[in-house]
């Protein structure tokens, strides 16, 4: 030590030793400072701060070296050999910059102690090497322990200048022991190693380009160092300006997070703990930050979360990927959860180490609850449009596809995945018609019409629509309608149903359903056609009226269904015989019309040929030969009407003749069925006003018992006097007033005034009054005879109501309940006529007939006829076997009274009896009555 001393003090000039040491120690601090700045960077800047701090260390060191060597006086004249001093320089700065940057890349106290290491071997290989550039005249001895000794000096500072500098967090302490160790490590190794070296003088001279001036280079080294280090400690000095700027960037940036009050912004730590909290998470959580810094951040997690370990999940994700970003429920303080949006990433120090995380929450629950409703809406729509039985397709105003559903490819016929948005109109016009026409010289005339026709639709002002048919027989109808932007909406909706179902009705609205023919207004319409043609061109038109026979009685036997098909299979026959100019039709139920345009009346004949052949064909139905047979009726134009309505009418007037006509089944229109029918509507007319004009008048005939010869109720007759045809006879106008309707008023009046009349009599004789088959099918009779009761005051079992089993035959179930509801009232019903027309003894087991009328057409036979008193007696007994008396009509003999009172017969009236007489006449308690 003594002798270090020694060589500090005898044998170096101690003001180049001084400034040695500045250079040395300015040198150090430029060294630490600018590696603490390249620790703080990354990066290229990191390399760059290596560099510099390599570089003005090396050259610092060297410095030292050169000008402590100037320094240094052997006693002998000194020279240096220029290419080993600048070898030394160059291994200076290379070691040394090699030494700082083990240091800073590897980090940690085992990396500073090694590029320590290597700091003190580039100081000490600097300093051996500069010392072998020495020229002097003589040559150098080293004592070998105080080289070892320099050697350690240097690496063992060099070592500890590096632990201080690059302690993690580092201050300005730290950065001055540094500094002192690093320039001990260079002073202590220079000076040792001086100490050590011997100068032994001998003959060989200092050659003269080595000398150099001592007082020329040490200035010029110092200059130069000294710039050197200026530069870097400039360089160091605005890095830490930039530095404290950051920091003060830094602190700025903290106080802003922690005034976000909308962000939930804090740091965790490395294992997910809580560092800090800012006023957002405080508002959001609940916890003040005394409450939770500290505390593991699964808390905000709920129990299910941190069993399946989403906390420690997301910490990996972070720290794996650098970043974690989710949605979920988070919990506050309170236990209330809110919809989080949570993004965490992972924050690591310059040397890589992971020094905690970056949390950012924010309360999204309303923003979800919007996406939530959109996503729904969204979904509803996606639904709808989806199952919309309408294609729809949504375009921009380019033209580009912008929206299609499924329903639009189905219609269309392209497959799943054809049509895709970006397409154009054109593309898609394209595709659809080279689908179906594979020539590209048939299809692409036929796509550029088609496209045409859509743009002129799309341009329309209205929207625009269009009827297409696809080549699948698809009719699509094509809807458009442009938005204010250019672009447009278009529906396409398969409408082929509808116009077949359009069509059918349109077919039904002229056609009959059951047969297809045409109907009434079809049949009119052609009918008007061919009298139009031949007003213009000549010729004639026949109507000819056609009604089945016995059609009625078909149903009634066959039941409904046949007779459906009865008419189905004539009006197939009828429509498979038709020629040109030729029409048959169906007005309904039984009732046909054909038409013929002719010239020849033989045309007409051979035309009514067919269709009486169509029609008397026999028809085979379950078994079963139907022969059904019609009635023609003829009117031409123009002999017979020179309209279409008079000669439709005209040809009902002729059919009506012929289904009258025993023999004839065509009947041609004569001038006298117009007469009649004439006659008839003028009867007609007059019946409504008879019952005003006191025209009518009731007659009563007596019925009496057989065997005792007492009157037990008359019948009541009507009979009409015409101002001016006279009396009229029941057989002539009931009819007509079933035909008409009047036979409703004048039923009414006949049961009104014969009820009336009879509730003056002073005995219990019934009254029989008739019910017409019209009065039972249309009017309300059980009510009007209920007030009709109430309102004359006659006694229920007095009045006695009689029908034909032609009466209720229509609408069996119908009538047999209307007159249970009579019965009930205690009014008496009677079958009359029985034994002709519809009678049968399923009739007598439906309804409890109080009395049987025997016709009339019996007694007129019965004196000579034994079947027609065989058939009174079956009646008879059939009567006392239901328990039901029997009252014969037409007894006009004393013979025929006999007969009856033989065969047991309970009552009877005729002219034998008495005449129908006015009421004045038979008025009950006159002798007049009794002797009629």
């Amino acid at each position: 030590m003594l002798r270090i001393l020694t060589c500090l003090t005898v044998e170096h000039d101690l003001r180049l030793v001084l400034l040695a040491a500045l250079i040395c120690f300015l040198s150090c601090y430029v060294a630490v400072t600018l590696v603490q700045r390249a620790q703080a960077a990354g990066g290229m800047a990191r390399a760059l701060w290596l560099g510099a701090a390599g570089a003005s260390s090396g050259f610092g060191i060297w410095a030292t070296h050169f000008i402590a060597i100037l320094a240094y006086d052997p006693g002998v004249v000194m020279g240096f050999d220029m290419e080993l001093t600048l070898v030394s320089l160059g291994v200076a700065i290379v070691v040394t910059t090699i030494g700082v940057a083990v240091a800073t890349y590897l980090a940690g106290r085992s990396a500073a102690i090694a590029g320590g290491l290597l700091l003190g071997a580039g100081i000490t290989s600097m300093h051996y090497i500069g010392m072998a550039a020495l020229d002097v005249p003589g040559s150098l001895d080293w004592d070998l322990a105080y080289v070892v000794a320099s050697v350690v000096c240097a690496g063992l500072f060099g070592a500890l200048a590096l632990v201080f500098c690059m302690r993690p967090q580092a201050r300005g302490r730290d950065r001055a022991l540094a500094t002192v160790l690093m320039a001990l490590g260079v002073v202590s190794l220079h000076f040792t190693a001086m100490t050590a070296v011997t100068v032994t003088p001998g003959l060989v001279p200092v050659s003269d380009d080595t000398m150099l001036s001592t007082g020329l280079m040490a200035p010029l080294i110092a200059v130069v160092a000294f710039s050197l280090l200026f530069t870097g400690l400039t360089a160091a000095v605005f890095a830490r300006q930039a530095e404290l700027a950051a920091s003060e960037s830094t602190r700025q940036f903290a106080m802003l997070v922690q005034g976000v009050k909308d962000y939930a912004i804090y740091m965790l730590d490395p294992d997910g703990r809580v560092a800090n909290w800012n006023e957002g998470a405080e508002r959001n959580k609940g916890y003040k930050a005394p409450e939770i810094v500290g505390q593991h951040f699964s808390r905000f997690y709920s129990e299910e979360d941190r069993a399946a370990g989403l906390p420690e999940r997301a910490l990996a994700i972070a720290r794996e990927e650098g970043k974690y970003e989710n949605e979920g429920w988070r919990y506050r303080k309170d236990g209330s959860r809110f919809w989080a949006n949570v993004v965490m990433d992972a924050i690591y120090d310059t040397g890589g180490t992971l020094v905690g995380y970056a949390k950012i929450t924010k309360d999204v629950t309303k923003e979800k609850a919007d996406a939530d409703r959109l996503a729904e809406v969204t979904k509803n729509l996606d639904l709808a449009l989806e199952n919309m039985s309408q294609g729809l397709c949504l375009f921009d105003k380019d033209e580009r596809l912008l929206l299609a559903n499924r329903r639009y490819s189905e219609i269309f016929g392209f497959p799943e995945g054809r049509i895709r948005p970006g397409m154009t109109l054109r593309e898609i016009v394209d595709q659809g018609v080279a689908d179906v026409f594979v020539d590209p010289e048939v299809w692409k005339p036929r796509a550029r019409d088609m496209y045409a026709r859509r743009r002129a639709a799309i341009l329309a002002n209205d929207g625009g629509v269009i009827v297409e048919k696809l080549s699948n027989g698809v009719s699509v109808q094509l809807r458009y309608r442009t938005l204010p932007d250019g672009a447009w909406v278009a529906t396409y909706e398969d409408i082929s149903e509808r116009l077949r179902s359009e069509e059918q009705i349109s077919f039904l609205a002229r056609h009959d359903s059951l047969t297809g023919l045409p109907n009434r207004a079809c049949f009119n319409n052609r009918l008007e056609a061919d009298l139009d043609s031949a007003r213009r061109s000549g010729g004639k038109v026949a109507a000819i009226g056609i009604d089945l026979d016995k059609f009625k009685e078909i149903n009634d036997t066959r039941g409904h269904a046949a007779g459906d098909e009865v008419l189905t299979t004539l009006s197939k026959r009828m429509q498979a015989c038709l020629e040109a100019d030729e029409t048959i039709a169906r007005f309904g139920g039984d009732e046909f019309a054909a038409a013929k345009r002719f010239e020849d009346i033989a045309e007409l004949h051979d035309f009514i040929q067919r269709l009486e052949a169509c029609l008397h064909e026999e028809i085979r139905i379950d078994g079963y030969d139907i022969k059904p047979g019609a009635s023609l009726g003829v009117a031409i134009y123009p002999q017979d009407a020179d309209n279409l309505e008079a000669l439709i009418n005209n040809a009902d007037l002729a059919m009506y003749r012929a289904k009258d006509a025993l023999t004839e089944t065509v009947c041609f229109y004569e001038v006298s069925m117009d007469e009649a029918a004439r006659s008839r509507r003028l009867i007609a007319n007059d019946l409504w006003q008879a019952v005003e004009r006191n025209e009518l008048q009731l007659h009563y005939q007596v019925q009496k018992a057989v065997n005792s010869g007492d009157t037990i109720g008359y019948e009541v007759l009507l009979r009409w006097h015409h101002p001016v045809r006279g009396t009229i006879p029941p057989s002539d106008f009931i009819p007509i007033a079933e035909e008409c309707g009047a036979i409703l008023p004048i039923g009414e009046w006949v049961l009104r005034e014969a009820c009336r009349e009879a509730a003056t009599w002073n005995n219990e004789h019934k009254i029989a009054v008739n019910l017409s088959p019209v009065q039972l099918g249309n009017a309300d009779v059980a009510d009007l005879v209920h007030r009709v009761l109430l309102d004359t005051g006659l006694s229920p079992h007095r009045l006695e109501l009689e029908i034909t089993e032609s009466t209720i035959i229509g609408d069996k179930e119908r009538a047999l309940q209307t007159l249970r509801r009579i019965k009930a009232f205690g009014v008496t019903i009677a079958i009359d006529d029985f034994g002709t027309g519809y009678s049968s003894l399923e009739t007598l087991r439906a309804f409890p007939f109080d009395k049987i009328k025997l016709d009339r057409s019996f007694m007129s036979e019965v004196e000579a006829s034994p079947e027609a008193k065989a058939i009174i007696r079956a009646i008879l007994a059939l009567g006392q076997t239901l328990r039901v008396p029997v009252l014969a009509e037409g007894v006009e003999t004393r013979s025929q009274l006999d007969i009856l009172l033989d065969e047991g017969c309970d009552e009877a009236q005729g002219y034998f009896l008495g005449r129908p007489m006015p009421v004045e006449r038979i008025r009950p308690g006159s002798e007049t009555s009794e002797a009629a």
